[in-house]
């Protein structure tokens, strides 16, 4: 049986796990500690310039990174949210400073609200996590605990099975006056958005 409890308890102190997420399994940190972020990176050997998904338990978390949305984007979130979709979002110019960490100098993030009730379960104790695909960058992402053992082996401080997990990646999307605009496709079909 998964320790949740544990892995909460990691990821608050500064650890970073692998865990099974409403898509792929996730390399995860917590946004809030940057070493942990960078540890991520190193893990990954992921492109220094390149943001990763961060996944949040509620709308109202995008707040922490001074996203304030409009009606109109208030409704669209609320026919993709939650599910398996990232949303890119600008960051404002009076918090990029202290988000570089995160956004990699892109000022923007990509967040997405996962459909699992136990994965955002897990989000309201942790807060927000990044929550990359569990491999290197070259390599193809793990569907199983057994091959997220062998791209990290006792590198990462836990992991939690959730089963088989082979699929495609969230699909990402921008929003721009109002309307969404397909940057990946992934699992997620937005045909009747």
């Amino acid at each position: 049986m998964p320790n949740w409890k544990l892995a909460i308890n990691i990821l608050k102190k500064g650890g970073v796990g692998v865990i099974p997420t409403d898509t792929l399994y996730g390399l995860v940190a917590s946004v809030s500690n940057p070493e942990a972020v960078d540890r991520v990176y190193h893990l990954k050997n992921r492109a220094p310039d390149k943001p990763c998904i961060i996944l949040i338990s509620s709308l109202t978390e995008l707040k922490k990174f001074g996203i304030t949305l409009n009606q109109t984007e208030t409704k669209l979130l609320a026919k993709l949210w939650p599910g398996p979709v990232s949303i890119i979002f600008s960051l404002p110019s009076t918090i990029t400073k202290s988000l570089t960490y995160l956004h990699r100098s892109t000022n923007t993030l990509s967040f997405r609200l996962p459909k699992s009730t136990s994965l955002r379960s897990l989000l309201k104790k942790t807060g927000p996590l990044i929550a990359p695909s569990a491999n290197q960058e070259s390599a193809r992402p793990a569907s199983t605990i057994k091959i997220a053992k062998k791209y990290f082996s006792d590198k990462v401080d836990f992991y939690i099975a959730g089963g088989k997990l082979a699929g495609k990646p969230s699909t990402l999307v921008a929003l721009q006056a109002g309307k969404i605009i397909v940057v990946r496709h992934g699992v997620a079909k937005l045909s009747k958005v």
